[in-house]
């Protein structure tokens, strides 16, 4: 197995204690684009966080290599008094990277790099937000519904960072329902929900820590 692959085995997630989906299993290689679909309120976002470390997993096993996670939520997680390129220089010492232009470049942020977070449109924050995955350094990236307030011609645009970034060897779990114009596998999370009549589980002490 590549040491950057991701592979999940007999997987339960659940939210608020309660089970969402169970016996999942797939894998994630480098070079490939894996795009979750199911309904709102299926437990994309659950399985999500739980992949990303942020809460743990109900039963079965997540197998990825160290320091090897993006995350990319809902949120788009800006400071808003900072500009552009402060909140991106932020980031970018977090995870020891020292040049922010290429993410400047790709997102095409360089003509905002002087505004503060919040004088933005929110598709302009949409876009510094994803411009954060350039300066992790990472290699798998996962993403909830990362096109949410961005225009078709920006789609476009972050569409050609993943395919930039799977090209370099890196993968990408997605949850959308757009198509991005990829070559990607789906992977349909509905046949995993989890049965609401099966015998009741102990939560989890910290479940939903980072809710």
């Amino acid at each position: 197995m590549s040491t950057m692959t991701l592979e999940a085995r007999d997987l339960t997630v659940s939210r608020g204690g309660v089970p969402v989906l169970e016996g999942l299993s797939f894998r994630l290689d480098p070079g490939q684009v894996l795009v979750l679909r199911g309904p709102n309120g299926s437990g994309k976002t659950t399985l999500l966080r739980t992949l990303a470390g942020l809460q743990p997993p109900m039963a079965g096993e997540v197998s990825l290599p160290p320091e090897a996670i993006a995350y990319g939520a809902h949120a788009d997680g800006l400071k808003s008094t900072l500009t552009v390129a402060e909140n991106l220089r932020f980031w970018a010492r977090v995870h020891g990277v020292h040049d922010i232009e290429p993410a400047l470049d790709r997102l095409n942020l360089q003509a905002l790099r002087q505004r503060a977070a919040q004088n933005l449109s929110a598709g302009q924050k949409r876009r510094l937000g994803l411009a954060r995955l350039l300066v992790t350094g990472r290699a798998i990236w996962l993403l909830d519904e990362p096109t949410v307030s961005l225009d078709r011609a920006s789609v476009a645009l972050f569409a050609d960072v993943v395919r930039a970034h799977i090209s370099a060897g890196g993968a990408a779990l997605i949850a959308t329902h757009i198509d991005l114009g990829l070559e990607t596998e789906i992977f349909d999370v509905t046949p995993f929900k989890a049965d609401p009549n099966a015998p009741s589980r102990t939560p989890t002490p910290f479940d939903e820590a980072f809710a």
